[in-house]
């Protein structure tokens, strides 16, 4: 059973080890052990739905709960908390698109707003209702699941848009394909979520982000539905599936898509290499990418995020022995690791080796010392599970939060460099400490993406009922989040490779977008949804 205030399933736990604790506490200090709201007192706090009754609306206090808030930490202090604020009235679950289309015309009857709903998955704030008079519809899509069509000379699939990752992979493995797109949700996203959101996948350098996967597709808007027809190629006007990528539930509901897919690999590995300082392992991932050798990805840990994945790893005799052997090779505290995938589906295994080869002479003239596979089986196995150590960490009293953008080559070493300064800075005047690394999670030929991670502690109030004081945690996270923005925005850099805009970023679009650019996409929402009932308030303010 799914988690009704945390990530994934109640059965699954990553547990943190004494030495773990250790370490965050010496780093941070000791976390506040706090006593959450249960879930009956919040279930108590779900006001009368308003929402006209209808057979296939659900208005069960519980189900409205699990749609409520996503997995951004504003939600998960809301959540624990019990303090959540809005609820949506009633959740559907259509079947089909003609389903969609009927509660569409059903929610302007009703007056209501709609939220599409995919996985719950959203890291800034898109499924959450607003509070205002209006009653709220969440449509969740997980029955529309389905594979519809399967095209192998083309090799184009299509699948209904509540299909999440491990269905999608499994109705294509089947027939001898994959997708290949892999974010760190996959267990529980969607195709659907991916597509409006503009995600990207972990292995994106081989695979594409989901906009070059997204071939066409359906989609139910207020006005209409809108079909986007899978043409290999168009000079036919503006690409509108252009549009309806990163438009976050504004336009519509995505039904159906047709993607691009590939064959399973007849091999892939993933290999470890250390380097003596991340600006170093930087400039080799930069070499590796310009040079345009076909690898699947290139993962780039700074020192501290290295020593921090080693540590929380638990194994501290292997990771006392390891940092033995690598001080001996003059691999010293500036140490940091990259994980470089390589996949092939032709069974070529010289054309493989011809790759390895090229790309490791690269990361030798930039001083990097090959590991062989042991660490990239180690990343490969927890790909999917580092999300639940967050549940962990909560319980131990640390919220921990992340953030990322994209910036020229230019500007990687400096947006990296003031981005964490400002976070780990960011609460020294009111005594906390921050913990907090990067890595570049995604490269290009002219840039690359930094996802930054940070860990804080939560805040403890004696006097309070349940001992927490979510209004300071929920500051801290404000004046570190803001910092790191106007940081980001001032180098140039998107407010958003692969989270989207949601809530939490919206103040910050104008700067990318220009305010032309931005009524531009307020006259498209418009024109799709005119009485805009469809996910206000999240992408654009009005």
């Amino acid at each position: 059973m799914r988690r009704w205030n945390g990530w994934g399933d109640e059965a699954t736990n990553y547990p943190l080890p004494d030495s773990a604790a250790r370490y965050l506490a010496g780093l941070v200090g000791d976390g506040p052990r706090l006593e959450d709201a249960s879930l009956d007192e919040v279930l108590g706090s779900i006001r009368t739905p308003r929402l006209p009754a209808h057979p296939g609306i659900s208005t069960d206090e519980k189900d409205r709960l699990l749609h409520a808030r996503g997995q951004s930490l504003p939600d998960w202090v809301a959540l624990r908390s019990g303090r959540i604020g809005a609820f949506p009235d009633g959740v559907a679950y259509p079947a089909s698109d003609e389903d969609v289309r009927a509660l569409l015309d059903y929610a302007k009857r009703a007056g209501a707003k709609v939220i599409p709903y995919g996985g719950g998955t959203s890291v800034v704030g898109h499924i959450n209702p607003l509070p205002g008079d209006a009653p709220v519809l969440t449509m969740d899509l997980s029955r529309m699941n389905r594979l519809l069509a399967f095209d192998e000379a083309s090799r184009l699939a299509t699948f209904e848009a509540g299909a999440a990752g491990p269905e999608i992979e499994k109705q294509l493995n089947a027939r001898g394909f994959t997708l290949g797109h892999f974010p760190q949700s996959f267990e529980l996203s969607t195709l659907g979520g991916w597509i409006v959101t503009r995600s990207s996948g972990q292995q994106s350098l081989h695979y594409g982000r989901i906009e070059n996967l997204f071939a066409g597709g359906r989609v139910e808007t207020p006005a209409g539905a809108l079909d986007l027809p899978p043409h290999p190629a168009s000079a036919a006007g503006p690409d509108l599936r252009q549009i309806l990528l990163g438009s976050e539930g504004r336009l519509g509901v995505v039904t159906r898509a047709t993607v691009r897919v590939r064959p399973v690999p007849v091999y892939e590995k993933f290999l470890g290499f250390f380097f003596h300082d991340w600006e170093a392992g930087a400039e080799a991932v930069r070499a590796i990418v310009q040079a345009g050798l076909p690898v699947s990805m290139l993962r780039m840990s700074n020192a501290l995020e290295t020593s921090t994945t080693l540590a929380l790893a638990g194994k501290a005799d292997l990771v006392k022995l390891a940092d033995r052997g690598l001080r001996l090779l003059r691999y010293g505290d500036g140490r940091s690791l990259l994980v470089m995938g390589v996949t092939d589906e032709t069974g070529n295994r010289s054309l493989v080796w011809d790759i390895e080869g090229e790309a490791g002479r690269i990361i030798r003239a930039h001083g990097g010392l090959p590991t062989g596979t042991f660490i990239g089986k180690m990343w490969r196995k927890s790909r999917f599970h580092a999300p639940y150590l967050r549940n962990t960490l909560w319980e131990r009293g640390y919220a921990l939060d992340t953030l990322e953008t994209a910036v020229p080559w230019s500007q990687v070493s400096a947006t990296a460099e003031e981005t964490q300064k400002v976070i780990r800075e960011g609460l020294a005047n009111i005594g906390e400490r921050v913990l907090v690394f990067a890595h570049l999670s995604h490269v290009y030929n002219d840039g690359a993406s930094i996802y930054v991670t940070y860990l804080f502690r939560r805040a403890a109030d004696p006097s309070a009922s349940l001992g927490a004081s979510p209004d300071e945690t929920l500051r801290r996270w404000h004046l570190l989040k803001d910092a790191a923005s106007r940081v980001i925005v001032a180098h140039g850099g998107t407010i958003s490779h692969q989270h989207g805009v949601g809530f939490d970023h919206l103040r910050y679009l104008p700067a990318e977008k220009g305010a032309l650019g931005i009524d531009m996409l307020k006259s498209v929402c418009r024109q799709l949804d005119p009485d805009g009932m469809m996910n206000p308030g999240k992408l654009l303010e009005k």
